[in-house]
């Protein structure tokens, strides 16, 4: 008999017999096998080791040969093309606003995103306000649907003028406030208007909820009135964005006497006004009131946060409304979300009621202050072809010019080659932006070494050409 094929013969026997057995039950001996089949040891070796080659047989030496456990089987490779046709074609495109929440690779500085420096925030406190808040009995039962009424009180008192609790929502900070605002205020395909360029999250909010953005052009003291009533004009929105105080990413802040204007164009034009208050709590010198306190309309609808201020993780906000808007916004909440936990509320209430609030407040006033001063120190001494817009009273952040003809996104990779992370301008745009340009953060730094180490990094790949007259 051929060798080979005796091997073949043999091996299919077991293997049938591999079948019958239960895993783990041992297999004749070799002996055994030769004596039944009329085979050599070898033979029988080859056969053996055929069998635990497929993964049916083990052996163990000195025991002898065993059944393998029974193999799973092979999973059949899921198939979630089925998905595309069910969605459709709403797209949810969060690329702009992930790309400011992103944390930088290590050995890379950053010089953007949206909060304080973890060194900068008040860790300590926010820690003992959530240690005395969830000590409370109370703390884990359901909260009132509108907010804690001490947590309304405070939103209230901090907004000023004729605001009262009663026209206090508490939400889940400042971009859950927009999201439900523009739910809330507009119906889906209608137009909104926003000032250009503006923050990429209200951009993502806007065309989640299914609205068509419109740009309104603003200058170094924010946005025009004059423009802003032609584009109610144009396009019929009944709902205005805007961030009049230390405007992201510009920094212009509006005047009194522009804030009345405004809001007598929005009132003219039967429009809400959508106030991000975003930078109330980051400014370094006098700023002109929320116009929510200008307005006894209803127009405004005001929207103020902790989580710039302290720690992106406490996210809690007021959002004030007066009449059938803010019973709207109530109920919009109540069906998406029924309320923000009332433990975080607590905490909130916790730590904006001690000592440590406001000494947080003027310690990160001080900082916002040194490091701006570097930032534009380093910019005019190592990058003067970079022209900044403004020097603001506070914010996070300074918006440059790039020289003509820069090729933004080259810059950006650039920098990112060179270890320095920055904003590019265009997510900052509705439209085709006028130019390139940067938004550069100096708060994400962990210091000041770290922050004009950026500045160096960043220096070569701003230093291409000269630049514009206009904005």
């Amino acid at each position: 008999m051929n060798d080979d094929s005796s091997i073949v013969r043999l091996a299919a026997i077991l293997r049938e017999e591999t079948e019958r057995s239960r895993p783990g039950e041992r297999l004749p001996s070799s002996r055994e096998i030769m004596r039944r089949h009329g085979v050599g040891p070898v033979t029988v070796s080859r056969a053996i080791a055929q069998l635990a080659a497929e993964g049916r047989v083990v052996t163990r030496p000195g025991a002898g040969v065993f059944v393998a456990p029974a193999r799973r089987p092979v999973a059949e490779a899921p198939d979630l093309s089925w998905q595309t046709v069910a969605l459709g074609d709403r797209v949810v495109d969060d690329s702009a606003t992930a790309s400011l929440l992103a944390q930088p690779p290590d050995g890379v500085v950053p010089l953007t995103g949206g909060y304080l420096n973890p060194d900068l925030r008040p860790v300590k406190a926010l820690a003992a306000a959530a240690a005395r808040a969830v000590r409370r009995p109370e703390a884990w039962s359901m909260p009132p649907l509108n907010g804690l009424p001490e947590l309304r009180r405070w939103f209230a008192t901090e907004a000023g003028g004729a605001v009262t609790q009663n026209d206090v929502l508490v939400v889940s900070g400042g971009q859950s406030a927009l999201t439900l605002s523009f739910r809330a205020l507009a119906a889906p395909g209608s137009p909104i208007l926003v000032e250009t360029p503006t923050y990429p999250g209200a951009l993502a909010a806007a065309k989640a909820a299914g609205l068509r953005a419109s740009a309104v052009p603003l200058d170094k003291d924010g946005v025009r009135p004059d423009l802003l009533a032609e584009a109610f004009a144009m396009t019929g929105a009944r709902v205005f964005y805007c961030q009049p105080t230390l405007h992201n990413p510009t920094g212009a802040t509006l005047t009194r006497e522009r804030r009345e204007q405004v809001l007598a164009v929005a009132r003219a034009a039967g429009a809400f006004v959508i106030e991000d208050d975003y930078a109330r709590y980051l400014a370094t010198g006098p700023v002109p009131p929320p116009m929510v306190t200008m307005d006894a309309h209803g127009t405004v609808v005001h929207i103020l946060s902790l989580s710039k201020i302290t720690s992106p993780s406490l996210r809690v906000a007021g959002l004030t409304a007066r009449g059938p808007a803010a019973h709207r916004l109530r109920a919009c909440q109540v069906v998406e979300s029924f309320f923000v936990a009332r433990p975080l509320q607590e905490t909130a209430v916790e730590f904006v009621g001690s000592t440590a609030w406001r000494r947080h407040l003027g310690a990160v006033r001080q900082e916002i202050g040194v490091r701006q001063a570097t930032l534009l120190a380093g910019l005019a001494r190592h990058a003067p072809a970079a022209e900044v817009h403004l020097a603001p009273p506070g914010g996070l952040h300074v918006w440059v010019r790039l020289p003509p003809g820069t090729d933004e996104a080259e810059v950006v990779e650039a920098a990112q080659a060179r270890g320095v992370l920055v904003s590019p301008g265009r997510i900052y745009y509705p439209a085709e932006p006028p130019g390139p340009r940067l938004r550069l953060t100096h708060t994400a730094a962990t210091g000041l070494p770290e922050l004009e180490e950026g500045i160096r990094r960043l220096a070569p790949a701003l230093s291409l050409g000269s630049h514009q007259s206009h904005w």
